[in-house]
């Protein structure tokens, strides 16, 4: 016979949000406080904004702590004296010491969007799509003192399609992980749920998305570049710098066609197409500077001059 778990969630940006909502939503668990990072100035006259995870705890009148991080001794003992069963960490964005991961019951759980152990850390959707894998999922893990080096405690799959975006496969491991969560949770309450230890020889990193990675270098094969610009889409967005000006790609089509890298080879209202490394990449929505993202036609309806056939764009980011 199962007992209701005493939960503290911490998590910070949506996919934490969404994880939150289902646990509520499911209401076979209590949820007894909300841990997020603190506020961040946003918008144009940076105000402080709380996260999303922050926003719905106190949306269902749930205690949020925010503290900067656990080394300070008060921040430790005030999440031990909740005397939760349980700690589920989503996107938490901080490291937990191990007085915290001893403190709960059951310790702490994490919900991690890869196939671990492939693509440990910050970025695994983005770092999936780009390496051009084929498959990704959500593990629940114990968690240790290592960056996602737990026991894994329940694997779901889904596949990654050939026009995937960090966006699109941001959604389906949304999908995936609110029931998986659940499921490791009623497990966790009946204490029949099952640890597997990872294969520490199959590991790599999913290192954070850096801004200088952002700018294209076209010098790369064409398969390459389109795959970054899914990954990077809806956010943080890879770009091209044409005349002096950052021009978001938002999503382009290789293929084997020939051209001298960074040129534009073709352009018409129907494409824009550019030479890479190896094969040509066909651009079809982009972003100008103070503009919104526009398909092809769009743009060459105002801007038939700047992407006019053997303008250069730079080749790669600036050292």
């Amino acid at each position: 016979m199962s007992h209701p778990l005493r939960i503290i969630f911490a998590g910070t940006p949506d996919f934490a949000a969404i994880h939150l909502q289902g646990i509520l939503s499911s209401a076979e668990h209590q949820v007894i406080a909300v841990y997020s990072q603190p506020d961040r100035p946003a918008g144009r006259g940076k105000k402080l904004k709380p996260s999303p995870v922050k926003q719905l705890a106190l949306e269902h009148n749930i205690p949020v702590y925010q503290p900067t991080n656990f080394k300070e001794a008060p921040d430790q003992q005030q999440l031990q004296q909740l005397n939760a069963d349980l700690m589920v960490v989503v996107a938490y964005g901080l490291l937990l010491p191990k007085v915290i991961l001893d403190a709960p019951k059951y310790g702490c759980i994490n919900v991690h969007g890869s196939l671990l152990p492939r693509w440990r850390g910050a970025a695994p959707i983005q770092r999936a799509i780009e390496a051009g894998d084929t498959e990704s999922g959500i593990v629940i893990m114990q968690m240790d003192e290592g960056l996602d080096t737990g026991d894994m405690l329940l694997t779901t799959r889904c596949s990654i399609d050939a026009n995937e975006t960090g966006g699109s496969l941001f959604d389906k491991l949304a999908e995936l992980g609110v029931p998986a969560l659940n499921n490791a949770l009623n497990l966790i309450a009946k204490q029949e749920i099952t640890a597997t230890a990872q294969d520490d020889s199959e590991t790599c990193y999913a290192r954070k998305i850096s801004k200088e990675e952002l700018a294209i270098d076209w010098r790369q094969p064409a398969t390459t570049i389109e795959r970054m610009i899914r990954a990077f889409n809806p956010f943080p967005v890879a770009y091209a710098n044409l005349n002096g000006e950052r021009i978001k790609i938002w999503q382009a089509t290789a293929s084997e066609q020939q051209g001298e890298a960074g040129k534009i080879i073709h352009a018409d209202k129907k494409s824009i197409i550019v030479g890479c490394g190896e094969g040509c990449l066909s651009l079809q929505i982009i972003q100008l500077p103070g503009g919104k993202a526009l398909d092809i036609t769009a743009v060459m309806n105002s801007k038939a001059d700047t992407f006019s056939c053997g303008v250069q764009f730079d080749l790669a980011p600036a050292p």
